[in-house]
C-alpha cells in the first residue's frame, strides 16, 4: 500500500506530506493568535500539534493546482476560490455536527457569515503559489531523506495518536452539542405550553 503511485508520488509520501502540513499549519496559527491574543493559544482540536485541515488543504491544493504551474495568474485565482469554497464547505460542517466554527471572521472587512473573508482569500492565493513553487519540492526533498521504515512508522504512530486524541474531542464536542440542542427544544416546548396556558 505504501509504496503504491498516484500521479508519481508514493502513498507514503502524501500520508508524510499531510503529517507535516498540519503540524506545519498548526504551528503557524498557533503563534499568530498567541501574538494576536497575548497569551499561548493551542490553535488545535485536540490536544496535539495537528491542524489536518491545512494537512488536507495543502496536499488537495497541490494535486489540483499543479497543473497550472505554467499559468500563475490562473494558478493564483484558482488557488484564492477553491481554498474560500474548501474554508467554507468546512465551517458549514462544523456549525452543522459541533455546533461551532474554529475561526470568527466577523471583525474582518468583506466577510461572509464570519467564516469567509477577503483578506483571507487574498492570502490563500499567495499560500497556493508558496506551496507550488517552492514548499512542495522542500517537503519531498527533506521527506526522501528519511527511511522509508522509519518514515512508516512515524506515520502509523503520529496518525494513530491524532485519531484517538480526535476521537475523544470529537466525541466530548457532539454530546456538548446534543444536550444544547436538547435544551434549546426544552426551552421552546415550555415557552409554547406557557404561551397556550396564558390564553385561557
Amino acid at each position: 500500500m505504501w509504496a503504491r503511485e498516484f500521479l508519481g508520488t508514493s502513498v507514503l509520501m502524501f500520508v508524510e506530506q499531510f503529517i507535516l502540513y498540519s503540524i506545519m499549519g498548526w504551528l503557524v496559527e498557533s503563534i499568530y493568535m498567541s501574538i494576536c491574543n497575548r497569551k499561548l493559544t493551542n490553535r488545535g482540536f485536540g490536544v496535539g500539534p495537528f491542524c489536518p485541515i491545512y494537512g488536507f488543504g495543502a496536499v488537495i491544493g497541490y494535486l489540483i493546482l499543479n497543473p497550472l504551474r505554467n499559468f500563475p495568474v490562473a494558478l493564483y485565482i484558482v488557488a484564492s476560490f477553491s481554498a474560500t469554497v474548501f474554508e467554507f464547505i468546512v465551517a458549514k460542517l462544523m456549525k452543522c455536527y459541533l455546533g461551532e466554527v474554529w475561526w470568527d471572521y466577523n471583525e474582518k472587512p468583506f466577510n461572509y457569515q464570519g467564516v469567509i473573508c477577503l483578506e483571507s482569500t487574498i492570502a490563500w492565493g499567495f499560500y497556493g503559489i508558496i506551496i507550488v513553487y517552492w514548499l512542495n519540492d522542500l517537503t519531498v526533498r527533506v521527506l526522501s531523506m528519511v527511511p522509508e521504515l522509519i518514515g512508516k512508522r512515524v506515520s502509523v504512530i503520529i496518525l494513530t495518536l491524532y485519531m484517538v486524541d480526535f476521537i475523544y474531542h470529537i466525541l466530548g464536542a457532539l454530546d456538548v452539542n446534543i444536550r444544547e440542542n436538547l435544551m434549546e427544544k426544552k426551552e421552546d416546548v415550555m415557552e409554547r405550553y406557557h404561551s397556550f396556558r396564558n390564553r385561557f
